[in-house]
């Protein structure tokens, strides 16, 4: 919140590029794909310059160069290995450099759309009230297994309460925001918002599909961990276990957001 609301705008991309890069590690190093570092640091160091090439607009140029520069070492570093670095390996860290950067800084493209300090806690909301009423739901009344071989613990009677979870996020989320909007006096008169106007049919389709494209993310973030037989993907977050660990629905929910958001 003291990004979003009180530090200058160029404090966005850094935060994201610091937890992209965090993340990289953890989904390298923790479940032991990758355990050069001179690929994983290479890759590292993409993932963490992506959030600046949306900062400043894509940047096309510069991105080419990047990753221009990025595929020349990782060959290099692939000739001088003598066959220790696969080509598995390589895709895999590419993957995951491109995949958790680009999706997270979809919360620099909120930021940047008119009201952008309040839209961009739609994924937020919608990803976390989802997360919580899916473990209540499923502590209180889970008896049907979701996926058991992916995450044994997540049940149908959870996924449904984390749909109610996120329209109550959402719908929480409308009714702050109605409340801030204000008729302010200019010249020619017009109405200006202080807090963006959703229609309730929008909180509906956000909160239903952000909840379910949520419960997506976790899963999928799973599969990887249950391949590597890892429980979570670090530790830096008490409770939680690693920056991926909480922030796994929000790579999925944010680019989902943004994009709904262009097209209401």
């Amino acid at each position: 919140f003291v990004v979003f609301f009180w530090l200058p705008p160029i404090f966005l991309p850094i935060m994201i590029s610091l937890l992209s890069m965090i993340a990289l590690h953890e989904v390298l190093w923790s479940t032991g794909f990758v355990k050069n570092p001179k690929i994983s640091g290479l890759s590292i160091v993409l993932s963490g310059v992506i959030p600046f090439w949306v900062y400043i607009g894509e940047g096309m140029r510069s991105a080419l160069v990047g990753i221009f520069l990025y595929f020349v070492l990782i060959f290099v570093v692939a000739i001088s290995s003598h066959y220790t670095v696969t080509l598995e390996k390589m895709g895999g860290s590419f993957f995951f450099a491109m995949l958790i950067p680009y999706f997270l800084s979809s919360f620099v493209r909120l930021d940047s759309m008119d009201l952008g300090e309040y839209l961009i806690l739609i994924p937020l909301v919608a990803a976390f009230t989802s997360d919580a009423f899916a473990l209540f739901a499923g502590m209180a009344f889970g008896k049907h297994k979701l996926a058991p071989k992916v995450s044994p613990k997540k049940t149908v009677e959870g996924a449904i309460g984390g749909l109610l979870g996120g329209v109550i996020g959402m719908t929480v989320f409308k009714l702050v925001a109605d409340s801030m909007a204000h008729t302010l006096t200019v010249y020619p008169p017009i109405e200006m918002a202080a807090g963006p106007q959703i229609s309730w049919g929008a909180v509906f389709a956000l909160g239903i599909i952000g909840s379910t494209i949520s419960q997506i993310g976790d899963l999928s973030f799973s599969v990887i961990k249950r391949e590597f037989g890892v429980k979570d993907y670090g530790n830096l977050l008490p409770g939680h276990g690693g920056i991926l660990d909480r922030f796994d629905s929000v790579t999925f929910v944010a680019p989902f957001v943004w994009l709904a958001l262009q097209l209401l």
